[in-house]
């Protein structure tokens, strides 16, 4: 999970997920996590946004590199406000 910029909120949740074998990632799936989190995890830890990844960027020794995650996300955010011009 990262934050990523929100017009109303400053920033928000996002919450990145691998889906395993056996489960198809879609607005079901979506909505089957959204409430799983919303009855586990404080208000303010609920990811806002969800995304569906192949695969997350991990260190040499196994940790979730963030900085890969926001730069991703910045470069689909770039390439979002290019198809809008």
């Amino acid at each position: 999970m990262i934050g990523v910029p929100d017009p109303l909120r400053t920033e928000v949740v996002k919450a990145f997920i691998v889906v395993r074998s056996g489960h198809e990632a879609g607005p079901g799936l979506e909505a089957e996590i959204r409430e799983f989190v919303k009855t586990h995890l404080s208000p303010h830890e609920y990811p806002r946004k969800i995304a569906f990844v192949d695969g997350l960027p991990m260190t040499a020794t196994g940790k979730l590199r963030r900085r890969d995650l926001r730069e991703l996300e910045r470069e689909n955010n770039a390439v979002r406000g290019r198809d809008r011009g």
